[in-house]
């Protein structure tokens, strides 16, 4: 992943208190980290940046769309998303991103760069079994979805009960009765 300076943020000159960042993320965004699973994407991304004394707090709001394929029909729709996760960073002797809610920048940090949060936040709102809002209502036309009813199971009839030979029905009290 190539670092872009769009997503770098230098907190070192803002001042204390809150900073608003808006982003808009498009499909370029995705292939700076060979991510080819979206056709398209038109996703507006709002960062508030905390800036306290010792530490900062960072909270990210996405909204926006995604052209996917139907994973039933292959039939390509724009799959709504939104989603939001928190950071806080401090600041300490070495880096450490262990943590997915907490990030350790050392001492001598004066930026932070924003996009790889901004992906993880993207990629993990999108469902993983992604469905044409057609496919559901039952609006959509496809010859997929005509083929996939024409090979549905059919209901299987319910086969007659056979009855029981009696001596079964001895045996089993013979289990009950002790």
């Amino acid at each position: 992943m190539k670092s872009t300076n769009e997503y770098l943020i230098p907190f070192v000159g803002l001042k204390l208190g809150k900073h608003q960042f808006e982003f808009k993320i498009e499909r370029t965004f995705f292939d700076a980290f060979s991510f080819d699973e979206y056709v398209s994407c038109d996703i507006a991304v709002e960062v508030v940046l905390d800036k306290k004394t010792t530490l900062l707090e960072i909270n990210f709001k996405h909204k926006g769309t995604v052209n996917v394929p139907c994973d039933l029909t292959g039939e390509l729709f724009d799959l709504p998303i939104k989603g939001k996760i928190r950071l806080v960073v401090q600041f300490g002797d070495t880096f450490n991103n262990d943590n997915d809610e907490l990030l350790i920048l050392p001492h001598g940090e004066f930026q932070i760069d924003l996009s790889q949060y901004i992906y993880e936040m993207i990629v993990l709102s999108v469902p993983q079994k992604r469905i044409h809002p057609g496919v559901k209502d039952g609006t959509l036309q496809n010859g997929t979805l005509e083929k996939l009813k024409e090979l549905e199971v059919k209901a299987v009839k319910e086969e007659k009960k056979e009855e029981i030979d009696p001596r079964w029905d001895k045996l089993k009290q013979l289990l009950t009765d002790k």
